[in-house]
Order: C-alpha cells, then sequence, then structure tokens
C-alpha cells in the first residue's frame, strides 16, 4: 500500500510510523471535533501521516442495551466535517455490503471489523468502492490467514490494503499480542498494531468489556521496536465517560507524550 493514495494525509516521506487514532464511536460533533483539533496538532508537530478514526455506529455490542451510534448519516457527516475542517483522511467501520457504498461517501479509509474479516461479500463490498481498505485480523486467525484476505482484496483490483493486528484470545477474557506475526504479515500488506483493542478485556459476566490502559505504552513501543508499519489507538478526553470502549482507551491528555517517545523509537530503528 502507498499511503499517498490516502487523500489529504501529510508527512509521508517523514520516516515516520502512520497512526490511525480517534475516539471509538462518533458520540456528538464537538466531542469529534475537540479530539481531531488535538490529535492533527500533535501529528503535525511530531510530522506523523495521520488518519482520524471514529466508528459512525458500533453493530457488535455485547448487549443490546449498550451504545451503538447516534445515527448513521449524522455521524458519517460529522466525519466528513472533521476531514473538511483539518484537511485530514479519516477511517471508520463498516458492518454490512450496504455500508461500504455509504460510508465511502464520507470517508477515505474503510475498516473490516476483526469479526467479520473472514465475510468475502463484505471485504469485496468495501474492495469495490476503491477506497482503502484497512483489514482487522479476526482474534481467532493466525497471522498466516490473513494473506487470503488480503488476496480478496487485491483479486477486486484494489491495491490499496492493509491489515491490523487487534490481538488473539488468550482463554475467554484476555488478548495478547504476538509480536511475531507482525513480520509475516508484512509479507502481505503494510501492517499496523491497534494497540488498544489489543487490550481489551471482552466476554465479562457484565457485558462491558474490560481492558488494560495501563500497558498502552509498553504494547506501543514494543510495536515500533519490531518495525511496524502504523500505529492504531483509540483516545478520549473522558475515557470513563466514554459511550464505547472506555475501559481501554488512551486519555487524550496522554497522547502527545507517547507520540513523542515512539518517533523517538522509530528513530533509533531506522538508525539500524
Amino acid at each position: 500500500m502507498n499511503l499517498q493514495h490516502i487523500p489529504q494525509i501529510k508527512h509521508t516521506d517523514s520516516g515516520n510510523f502512520f497512526l490511525l487514532a480517534g475516539p471509538c464511536a462518533i458520540e456528538g460533533e464537538e466531542m469529534a471535533l475537540r479530539i481531531a483539533e488535538k490529535l492533527v496538532g500533535i501529528t503535525d508537530n511530531l510530522q506523523i501521516p495521520y488518519v482520524f478514526k471514529g466508528s459512525f455506529k458500533k453493530a457488535n455490542r455485547s448487549r443490546i442495551d449498550s451504545f451503538s451510534g447516534i445515527g448513521d448519516e449524522k455521524a458519517l457527516k460529522i466525519l466528513r466535517k472533521v476531514s473538511e475542517t483539518f484537511h485530514v483522511p479519516t477511517v471508520t467501520d463498516i458492518h454490512t455490503n450496504e455500508d461500504a457504498d455509504m460510508a465511502a461517501q464520507y470517508v477515505d479509509v474503510l475498516q473490516i471489523p476483526a469479526f467479520l474479516v473472514r465475510q468475502t461479500d463484505l471485504v469485496v463490498a468495501a474492495a469495490n468502492t476503491g477506497k482503502t481498505v484497512n483489514l482487522k485480523k479476526g482474534q481467532f486467525m493466525s497471522p498466516e490467514s490473513m494473506k487470503h484476505a488480503v488476496q480478496k482484496v487485491l483479486d477486486c483490483n484494489n491495491e490499496n490494503v492493509m491489515v491490523t493486528d487487534r490481538g488473539t484470545m488468550f482463554g475467554y477474557q484476555d488478548m495478547i499480542v504476538d509480536f511475531r506475526g507482525i513480520p509475516t504479515m508484512q509479507q502481505y500488506a503494510s501492517t499496523v498494531l491497534d494497540v488498544t483493542h489489543s487490550l481489551q478485556q471482552p466476554n465479562q459476566t457484565a457485558g462491558v468489556t474490560g481492558g488494560r490502559p495501563d500497558m498502552i505504552e509498553t504494547v506501543a513501543k514494543a510495536g515500533i521496536a519490531v518495525g511496524v508499519d502504523g500505529i492504531f489507538i483509540e483516545t478520549h478526553f473522558d475515557p470513563a465517560n466514554a459511550k464505547s470502549d472506555g475501559a481501554n482507551m488512551l486519555h487524550l491528555d496522554y497522547f502527545e507524550g507517547l507520540m513523542n517517545k515512539l518517533v523517538a523509537i522509530r528513530k533509533t530503528v531506522n538508525a539500524f
């Protein structure tokens, strides 16, 4: 994947990793613009190629009463406003074939959730839009098996594809990152490490996913040291009251400090 195929992406010649970051879900216009403004400032200062992330809806919640979105078109219009206001590309999840064409009218990168990455029709629908496609590795899949998901996109004459590792199930209620999988998946496509989802603790009896945000810096540093192409991090200015995945998001106040450390590590890795 050539990063320059993503509209409005900047700093592609900086030698840095690229970044997909933002809130788990779009909760409203003010919160999205507030988070985007902060992240754009940080990434411009550090010359990190940046894509704003926000889910326009959450279709894979544990409980029926969990927050799923503010309305599809309303959330997608907010993503478009973020892009137009700050001149950055955007990425969002899709869950159905119909979502692909709808979301492609508003965002630059379509993301296939980990639980759905083996759904051929969904992957093909995303690829056929011509947008860049981000394939989340299923928690139940080996790194080697992701070559088939990538090939589905390539077979649609779309070379703009990336793979994201979001951890692998370890028992019923924990995730681990097998860093051996990163160079494996880099053989098939540009590879991203989803730091925050890799620290989820799913399947809690309360029906609300837990997490280990205290380990975000550790996992992110390790990913950069291994040589991952991109980093994915969800962040919020008030994780405790976020409507989705607050238990494993990085507080926005800590974002700049972490990026400074990751850029420093990247420069060291590049020197070898």
